[in-house]
């Protein structure tokens, strides 16, 4: 777990829209559960990819963790000038990040942020290649609206 813990923070910090103490709240409950389910881990698969999977799952079910906003303005009203999150080198992205469903948002953080294929994104979050087009589709669509590119 001690190779994976940087990759893993990355991870949820993207999840979390740049928001530093959700994320490591977040990553402490995911090592919680994966050192509990370690027995049930099976070496076919990548670990990482198993360990997002928790990680994934943890988030969708801490919908509070990283309230989705209604616009990017609501996201800066909300972002303090003097937290480190405000000079987070990818503030933008993630305040637009920030605006997106939560599936939207992690199909886009697996894919474009920890290279993912539609497959591994797919088993990782136990819905269909589709969907995750779907949901990268979307969300792609949004980011470029929002972020006006």
């Amino acid at each position: 777990m001690e190779r994976e813990q940087e990759a893993l923070r990355g991870f949820l910090l993207a999840l979390c829209c740049g928001n530093k103490s959700d994320a490591d709240d977040l990553a402490q409950d995911v090592l919680v559960k994966a050192y509990i389910s370690s027995t049930g881990y099976q070496e076919k698969g990548r670990f990482r990819s198993w360990l997002f999977k928790i990680a994934h799952n943890t988030f969708l079910n801490h919908k509070a963790s990283c309230r989705t906003m209604e616009s990017i303005d609501e996201a800066r009203a909300l972002l303090s000038s003097d937290t480190a999150e405000s000079s987070f080198q990818h503030q933008d992205l993630y305040l637009a990040l920030s605006t997106l469903p939560p599936k939207e948002r992690s199909a886009i953080t697996m894919f474009y942020l920890n290279g993912y294929s539609i497959k591994d994104i797919s088993k990782m979050t136990d819905t269909s290649e589709d969907a995750v087009k779907k949901q990268l589709s979307r969300g792609r669509d949004k980011l470029k609206q929002i972020l006006e590119l």
